[in-house]
C-alpha cells in the first residue's frame, strides 16, 4: 500500500526514503467492504483517505432523501467530506464503498504536522488541490453548459474505467438523470 502512496506523491514531487519514511508514519492503512461507509452525514470526519485499491462514492442525502452522487473516487484519488474535515465540523455527506476497498488515511492533526515538518509535501497537497477545484469548476461549468449527452461523453472521456466499474444506477445519479435515461445515451 505504501508503494503506491509514494509513486503517486512522486508525480507530484520527489522524496528520499528518509523523506518517505516521515511520510509514511503519519498513514494508518484500513480496508472496508462493498456498502460499507467510512463516513457517514451527522458523523465527525476523522480523515482525508487516498484510495489504493477500491471505488468509493461521496453522497449528498437532501430532506426529501434524494441523494445525490457528489464524487467517486477511484486508485489514485483521494476523498473525504472535505468540508467536515478542514473544519472539524460533522459530516454533511456520507461515503461508501462501491466495491471493496483499501485506503490511506490521514487524520488533519497529522496533516498539518506532516505539512509542517516537510514542505514538499505541503506542495504536493497545495498542487491537489489546485487539480480538484480545477475539476470541481469544470464540473460546475459542465452542467450548466451541457446536454446530458455531452456530460456522458465527457465522463466517459475522462474515466472510461468508471463507466465500465459504477453501476449505471450510480451513473445516473452522478449525472442527474434517470437510469432509463442514461440507458438510452450509453446504447
Amino acid at each position: 500500500m505504501l508503494n503506491t502512496l509514494r509513486t503517486h506523491i512522486e508525480k507530484l514531487v520527489p522524496l528520499t526514503d528518509e523523506e518517505f519514511a516521515l511520510v509514511s508514519s503519519y498513514f494508518t492503512a484500513k480496508k472496508y467492504k462493498k456498502h460499507q461507509f467510512l463516513i457517514q452525514e451527522g458523523e465527525d470526519v476523522h480523515y482525508n483517505y487516498f484510495v489504493v485499491k477500491g471505488l468509493l462514492k461521496l453522497v449528498y442525502t437532501d430532506e426529501s432523501l434524494k441523494e445525490y452522487i457528489v464524487g467517486f473516487a477511484m486508485e489514485d484519488w483521494w476523498e473525504s467530506d472535505f468540508q467536515a474535515f478542514y473544519t472539524k465540523t460533522k459530516a454533511t455527506m456520507s461515503l461508501e464503498c462501491v466495491e471493496d476497498t483499501e485506503v490511506l488515511c490521514l487524520q488533519l492533526d497529522d496533516y498539518k504536522k506532516l505539512c509542517a515538518a516537510l514542505p514538499k509535501i505541503e506542495h504536493f497537497f497545495l498542487e491537489k488541490a489546485y487539480f480538484g477545484f480545477i475539476a470541481a469548476q469544470q464540473r460546475i461549468i459542465s452542467t450548466m453548459t451541457s446536454s446530458i449527452k455531452e456530460r456522458y461523453n465527457q465522463l466517459l472521456e475522462k474515466h472510461p474505467s468508471l463507466i465500465q466499474r459504477v453501476p449505471k444506477s450510480l451513473l445516473a445519479a452522478y449525472l442527474g438523470v434517470s437510469r432509463e435515461t442514461l440507458s438510452r445515451l450509453s446504447s
